[in-house]
């Protein structure tokens, strides 16, 4: 019996790895700018924007239903343009009481590559596997992309 799994998604993006890292980790509130069909808002509930140990609340839209996520960042890596987080609160956790999410942006010629790790722990056997989220996170980082190159 398990129940723990990871699921990966690799975007090609034309925009810079450094914006993409920058905007998601120092200013995820500005992501609802950029994709108000999958994201309503981004709020600081605790601590500074771009610093570990902060708390953020998300309301989103997922497989056609608005839900929430309240999220602690675990890590953010500027070198590595890294940003790692735990689920804390909200719609998720009826489903996976774990559930990590990790988006790393690598240069790739004139644009970068999105990389979105998921790691989770399904509460029974009979949870699928988060390919809603994934589903998601490409068309929220596609719609960011977008935004970010517009006027390049």
């Amino acid at each position: 019996m398990v129940l723990a799994g990871q699921l990966q998604t690799e975007i090609e993006i034309k925009a810079a790895a450094h914006a993409f890292h920058d905007l998601f980790s120092r200013r995820p509130h500005h992501v609802s700018n950029m994709a108000p069909g999958h994201i309503q808002s981004a709020d600081l509930h605790e601590g500074e924007w771009g610093r570990k140990g902060s708390v953020v609340n998300w309301n989103y839209t997922h497989d056609g239903v608005e839900e929430v996520a309240k999220e602690l960042v675990e890590e953010i890596d500027d070198k590595k343009n890294i940003r790692t987080f735990k689920v804390i609160e909200g719609h998720l956790l009826e489903k996976y009481p774990d559930f990590h999410a990790t988006v790393q942006a690598f240069p790739k010629g004139k644009g970068s590559l999105v990389r979105w790790t998921l790691r989770y722990v399904k509460k029974s056997e009979d949870i699928p596997e988060p390919h809603g989220i994934i589903q998601l996170v490409n068309k929220m980082t596609k719609d960011i992309d977008a935004f970010l190159t517009q006027n390049a």
